[in-house]
């Protein structure tokens, strides 16, 4: 009996070694190729499956790409470590093939795979190299259709770093070259490419709106876009979802709120029925935003929730779970709930300052490649491919030089600017202490300003029609001081009306009041009591000091941190961040 089980576990073995041995014709080879492409974002699962049917072959070349396509697939489910153990594979396998045109093809595959799953860990400037690299090889073997997937892909990565006008540029001549080029591909290639080039072009308007909303003519092209998106996606649902999810954000925007809160309900549907958990997760937080924004403060909170919980699963919807807990903090403090509101707040802070770094450092790095690399300020085309060699060195010479000068003059500055800052933070430091002296006067003495003569002669002639008893200024002070012990004017409603029904008074009176009293406008004497109470926490708390200046704004009550930073500059003479970085 053991002999015969013997027998059959060793056919088996033997019949799966057997099949595994097998070459794939290359028909089969391309035809798998073009599965594990349209079903990646669409479907990993289902592109997992036809990646490992491509590994079954003994062909290197099939083994390669098989194992970069998985180095892609592996990460889009977040798993970093083997990602990166098939993309060695697959080099190694590489390697094994002879030097040939079919080698460099290979090759920018690779390229390829490589840079979308840097992009995916969030690795900007790795993932342009790779693109870099892959684009100069396309083009030495005049490959149109890489062309266009790396000069697409370049594109994403300025339009993710904030170089919107220049991606914008880029893919409308990107677009132009597929319709010129249209006999390359055959109908459903050509379809995906119009798709994924409409798509990032939509996006890199709406992004540019986002930072210039006063352009509405932005707006209204990312509309066009995404529509155009979804009429070239049928086939695609991976991005028809995706352009689908953005024009329910410009719904909202345009206060479309019953057609946005449609379409997200249809996103919600649609991703989970194609297993697609991070569109999931970004249209239960734009549900959760559309609600808020609404004031429907418990659906919101729903919706926030299920984010959150979808984004621990999926662990690359870092940017949802941040905002997501930003408005959940928000919620609860309105809902008058600390504990929940700090819980959140701290998530979000806790959170926020690692993205921030981790983006403004990929930008830089971007930005200085894109520089050196020289590879997207023009189209690049077959015909002309060497046109610029002979201008591209002599510019780099002149870019290296100008680098050099530049890096020397920002040392020079930068120190002069440390020094500048020191001393100045010790000025403020005396001025914070002699200012909780003063703090701590008996409170029944009577405040004097000493105000130049042409100051009182300045405030006789603004308040010339105005008389108010010293007794009933001296309460309107002392009801001030109150106030300001209360921290009241931290609250972003702590403004001349507010105040005056507060104490009890009208505007009129408590503008002389404080105009007389304290030598300043109400909106001065408002300012300067927030920005003193940001250096005195900067000084005493190191916490405080780790917030980001949009954070560190609404502590205080201004409503954005432009303002913020304007007055904490006027007051002390240094940015916020500089500030902190010096004590």
């Amino acid at each position: 009996m053991r002999l015969i089980i013997s027998f059959l576990f060793f056919f088996v073995l033997n019949s799966a070694i057997s099949q595994q041995k097998d070459a794939l014709t290359e028909q089969e080879y391309l035809v798998l190729q073009d599965k594990i492409r349209l079903t990646a974002n669409a479907n990993i699962d289902s592109a997992i499956v036809f990646a490992n049917q491509m590994a079954k072959s003994n062909n290197n070349k099939h083994l390669a790409f098989a194992n970069a396509a998985l180095s892609y697939l592996t990460q889009l489910e977040g798993n970093t470590n083997k990602s990166k153990e098939k993309y060695s594979l697959a080099l190694k396998y590489l390697a094994k093939i002879p030097e040939s045109r079919d080698k460099v093809q290979l090759t920018t595959y690779l390229y390829n795979y490589a840079g979308l799953a840097e992009w995916k860990r969030g690795n900007f400037s790795k993932a342009l190299e790779n693109y870099q690299e892959g684009l100069k090889l396309s083009t030495q073997i005049r490959d149109i259709v890489q062309i266009v997937k790396f000069k697409n892909n370049i594109a994403s990565i300025n339009d993710a770093v904030g170089n919107y006008r220049l991606a914008i540029k880029d893919l409308r001549q990107l677009n132009d070259f597929v319709d010129k080029n249209e006999s390359v591909y055959n109908k459903e290639q050509f379809l995906n490419n119009k798709s994924n080039i409409n798509l990032t072009l939509a996006g890199s308007y709406e992004n540019y709106y986002m930072k210039n909303a006063k352009q509405a003519v932005l707006l209204d092209s990312a509309k066009y876009f995404y529509k155009k998106t979804i009429s070239y996606s049928q086939n695609f649902p991976d991005n028809k979802i995706v352009a689908k999810l953005s024009l329910g954000n410009i719904y909202s925007w345009q206060k479309d709120y019953a057609n946005a809160e449609k379409t997200y309900y249809d996103i919600i549907f649609l991703a989970d029925q194609n297993n697609m958990p991070d569109m999931l997760c970004s249209a239960n937080y734009n549900l959760g935003d559309l609600y808020y924004t609404t004031k429907k403060y418990d659906k919101a909170l729903v919706f926030f929730k299920k984010t959150d919980s979808i984004a621990a699963e999926t662990k690359s919807n870092e940017v949802d779970y941040l905002k997501s807990n930003y408005y959940q903090a928000k919620i609860y403090n309105i809902l008058k709930e600390p504990e929940l509101a700090y819980k959140h707040s701290k998530i979000y802070l806790d959170n926020y300052e690692k993205s921030e770094a981790k983006l403004n450092e990929e930008v830089l790095e971007v930005n200085y490649k894109l520089g050196v690399g020289d590879l997207t300020d023009e189209m690049v085309t077959i015909q002309e491919k060497y046109k610029y060699d002979v201008f591209l060195n002599k510019a780099l010479k002149v870019f290296y030089v100008v680098l050099f000068v530049a890096i020397v003059f920002l040392l020079i500055k930068n120190i002069r600017d440390k020094n500048k800052a020191h001393k100045k933070m010790n000025a403020l430091i005396e001025e914070f202490k002699a200012n909780l002296e003063k703090k701590n006067l008996p409170e029944t003495e009577e405040i004097v300003l000493d105000l130049e003569p042409e100051e009182e002669i300045h405030l006789k002639k603004e308040n010339v029609n105005l008389s108010i008893d010293e007794a009933k200024e001296n309460k309107i002070v002392e009801k001030l001081l109150a106030l300001e012990s209360k921290h009241e004017y931290l609250n972003a409603d702590f403004t001349l009306p507010y105040v005056a029904k507060k104490i009890k008074t009208n505007t009129t009176y408590l503008s002389y009041v404080v105009n007389k009293r304290f030598g300043k406008s109400f909106g001065e004497y408002s300012n300067e009591l927030k920005i003193n109470y940001v250096i005195n926490e900067m000084i005493t708390n190191h916490m405080y000091r780790k917030y980001s200046t949009q954070a560190i704004a609404e502590s205080v009550g201004f409503k954005n941190a432009v303002s913020f930073a304007k007055s904490f500059r006027k007051r002390t003479g240094v940015s916020p961040a500089q500030f902190a970085n010096n004590i």
